[in-house]
């Protein structure tokens, strides 16, 4: 897989991370997930990675909506952005939801391993969207 394939994922991952930059006023409830212990090698956190953003790219390829909101709003100003993504997903939560429990197994890994599994400019956007 090339380099570029998999920054380009981790933007895709990071995006959807931060669909709600400034918080979602929506209270949610994780799914528990069977716990298997994870790899923490970097190239097991690296593996959890790529999955998740696997799968939140074919997610988003099956929700064109949601999609050119996410995509948009990776050129807009923060703010913007999450008033943007907040809206759609406020109106959309099965989306957000599915989406949520896509990118679960990254805190996972995360606090499993006690590391930090996405880029620094991702990592904070991720847990906005996660803390909901």
């Amino acid at each position: 897989m090339k380099i570029s394939s998999i920054v380009a994922r981790r933007q895709i991952v990071g995006i959807s991370a931060g669909c709600l930059l400034g918080g979602m006023a929506m209270g949610i409830a994780a799914a528990p997930l069977a716990a298997a212990a994870p790899d923490c090698s970097p190239a097991g956190v690296n593996t959890t990675v790529s999955s998740v953003t696997g799968s939140a790219e074919q997610y988003l390829a099956g929700h064109p909506d949601a999609n050119q909101v996410v995509m948009a709003a990776y050129g807009q100003p923060a703010p913007q952005a999450a008033s943007s993504l907040r809206g759609y997903f406020t109106a959309h939560p099965n989306e957000y939801y599915d989406l949520r429990g896509i990118l679960a197994p990254i805190g996972d890994t995360e606090r499993q391993c006690n590391v930090a599994a996405l880029p620094p400019n991702l990592e904070s956007a991720y847990h906005q969207f996660m803390a909901g």
